[in-house]
C-alpha cells in the first residue's frame, strides 16, 4: 500500500434494514481486496448472520455473530432461538454473547441512578457517526475480551440501526481495558444521515 490512497465508502439515504444486502457485498468485496478473514456481524435474531452466509463462506471467513445477552430485552430471555443458534454453529458461524462494551454495568448505574457513565458517553460520541459505527466499534471490544479476535489484526465489522445492516468498517480492535487504543481503519458503508 502507498502513503495514500482513495477508497470508496458506501452511503445510504436512510438507515436500518433496506441496506443490508448493499452492506454485506461491499464489505465482502473490500474484505477480500484487503485479505481480511475475521468478519464480527451484530445479529439480534440471527437473520443478519444468516444473510451474511451468502457473502462470507465459512471456509474464507472466520464468520463471528454477536448476540445481545439474555435479558437484554426482558429477564432471562434470549433474543436468538435455539434453533438458529445450533444453525448457525452448523454452519460453521462462532457466535458470541457478550454484555454490550457500552451498556453494561454502566447502563444499570444509569437506569438505577439517572448518572451518565464514561461507556455510555463514549457510545453517544461515536452515534454522531451512526449506531452500525458504535455497533462495529463496540463488537470489537466484545470480540477482544473473549478472546475471539486479536488486537494485532484488523477485522471487519457490520453493524446497523435496530434490525439488519446499514454500517461496515475496517478496525484494528482493542480489550476494553484498553478502549483508546482501538482504531477505525475504514468506514466501507454507513448512514449519510445518522
Amino acid at each position: 500500500m502507498s502513503d495514500s490512497f482513495i477508497t470508496q465508502t458506501l452511503h445510504f439515504k436512510t438507515r436500518g434494514q433496506a441496506n443490508t444486502e448493499a452492506v454485506l457485498r461491499q464489505a465482502a468485496a473490500r474484505a477480500r481486496e484487503l485479505g481480511i478473514k475475521k468478519v464480527l456481524v451484530a445479529t439480534c435474531s440471527g437473520r443478519t448472520a444468516e444473510l451474511a452466509l451468502e457473502h462470507f463462506d465459512p471456509q474464507e471467513f472466520e464468520l463471528i455473530a454477536v448476540r445481545h445477552v439474555p435479558g437484554f430485552t426482558e429477564p432471562n430471555a434470549q433474543e436468538m432461538t435455539e434453533d438458529t443458534t445450533q444453525a448457525l454453529l452448523r454452519a460453521g458461524v462462532k457466535i458470541l454473547t457478550a454484555a454490550h462494551a457500552f451498556g453494561g454495568v454502566g447502563r444499570g448505574i444509569r437506569n438505577k441512578l439517572g448518572s451518565y457513565q464514561v461507556d455510555e458517553i463514549m457510545a453517544f460520541t461515536l452515534r454522531m457517526l451512526g449506531q452500525g459505527v458504535k455497533v462495529g466499534v463496540e463488537m470489537g471490544y466484545m470480540a477482544a475480551d473473549a478472546g475471539l479476535v486479536r488486537t494485532d489484526e484488523d477485522v471487519l465489522t457490520i453493524a446497523g440501526t435496530a434490525r439488519g445492516a446499514d454500517a461496515a468498517m475496517i478496525i484494528k480492535p482493542a480489550n476494553s481495558a484498553r478502549c483508546l487504543e482501538c482504531r477505525v481503519r475504514e468506514i466501507i458503508a454507513k448512514p449519510w444521515n445518522p
